[in-house]
């Protein structure tokens, strides 16, 4: 294949690229079937705070962790086989929740195999990876990176959806599971040329995980990424506690955060495309530091505290897409999906920190202003560098 910045992407790489994207949104919104229900199964089940809380995270932290393997496998047998099978293999636990969800400890179990759906994000890299020129693959990634709006797809549509029938949402998303993966068998194709790692799966996991950039990619994307997770989970009490909004209203503001970090992604990497990724995650993080700043000043809501939130969740989306971009960059080519599945992994963990810090903090001082500096801190450490190191990484 020539790569040189001249080439343009076939017809079948906005294929692989267009269904991958629908794949990653189904699975993603299947990922997340449990939590916009958390509230009905923690009265149905008499649950108390931390029970709930728990049956939320298990699917976000196994899916987290399985892209590690899920992306070494993608690797060695590539998306063809990897995307239909996951997407198939995700329809059993969505359809277990409708039997479990009497018991608490059934639950947990279900929840654990839902994790799977959260694994497709290190299949789909690698394939728009190998099918776009690196001229175009920032934004390629970035696109397919939309499909983390599956997790907001499912918050407004699953209790919608289970007004009508409280089975409803687990047969409706299991039925699109079905459909998906039963076309993406014909639609999905990997590139003939791809390289193919010959050695084991755990030999594959040791050579990325020896690699110097695969823990500084994973690092600037657990502030990326990790900043989107940690907001989606604590944005709502941190708008209900401290500006005493209603639900719905903390609810809706939050959401309305998940769309801008949704449009940003690809933002991010067209960016990443035409300046160097690392400059532009730089740039993205030092904004995220500024308004961090800004809000730890506890400005009114309106107009201040929505802008500062607003230009925040623009620069994680914004770093989200660069980050992968140079992952596109920096990673030996059969190496990415084994890069792809640490670096997202470490990226979605990375969400859970934020949330319980700033809980801590408000606990001991009844104030989140210092969690926002740590935040800012964070950023700022996180742009000096990308610029300072990150422009200079070379894929081995």
């Amino acid at each position: 294949m020539d790569d040189t910045p001249a080439v343009k992407p076939s017809a079948a790489a906005y294929r692989n690229l267009v269904v991958a994207t629908v794949g990653f949104t189904l699975t993603f919104w299947a990922w997340d079937l449990i939590a916009p229900l958390g509230s009905d199964f923690k009265d149905r089940l008499g649950l108390s705070s931390f029970q709930q809380s728990l049956l939320v995270a298990v699917p976000v932290i196994v899916g987290s962790l399985g892209r590690v393997p899920v992306g070494a496998l993608t690797d060695r047998y590539g998306a063809r086989l990897m995307f239909p099978l996951v997407s198939a293999l995700t329809i059993v636990p969505v359809l277990l929740i409708i039997p479990a969800r009497g018991s608490y400890g059934t639950m947990l179990a279900v929840a654990f195999l839902l994790g799977l759906g959260g694994t497709t994000f290190a299949i789909g890299v690698p394939l728009v990876n190998s099918w776009f020129p690196p001229a175009h693959r920032g934004f390629a990634i970035g696109v397919f990176g939309m499909g983390m709006g599956g997790v907001a797809l499912s918050g407004y549509f699953t209790p919608r959806i289970a007004e009508h029938g409280e089975n409803l949402p687990y047969v409706v998303v299991a039925i699109a599971l079905a459909a998906f993966a039963l076309l993406s068998v014909f639609l999905i194709s990997d590139r003939p040329d791809r390289p193919v790692p010959t050695t084991s799966l755990g030999t594959r996991l040791g050579q990325a995980g020896r690699l110097r950039v695969t823990w500084e990619l994973s690092a600037l994307y657990a502030i990326g990424f990790g900043g989107i997770v940690a907001f989606g989970v604590y944005l709502p009490t941190y708008l209900k506690t401290w500006y005493d909004l209603s639900p719905t209203d903390a609810g809706t503001k939050a959401a309305g955060f998940a769309l801008v970090t949704v449009v940003f992604r690809p933002i991010g990497g067209w960016l990443s495309d035409r300046i160097h990724p690392a400059t532009v995650t730089a740039f993205a993080l030092a904004v995220v530091a500024l308004f961090a700043v800004v809000q730890a000043f506890d400005p009114t809501l309106s107009p201040v505290g929505t802008l500062s939130f607003l230009v925040m969740a623009a620069g994680l989306g914004t770093a989200s897409g660069s980050v992968f971009a140079l992952v596109a960059q920096v990673t030996p080519q059969p190496q990415v999906g084994s890069v792809t599945g640490i670096v997202g992994a470490v990226g979605g963990l990375g969400g859970f920190v934020p949330p319980l810090v700033m809980g801590a903090i408000y606990s001991a001082k009844d104030s989140y202003s210092i969690g926002f500096m740590l935040l800012s801190d964070l950023a700022l450490a996180g742009c000096v560098y990308a610029y300072g190191r990150m422009r200079n990484a070379k894929a081995d």
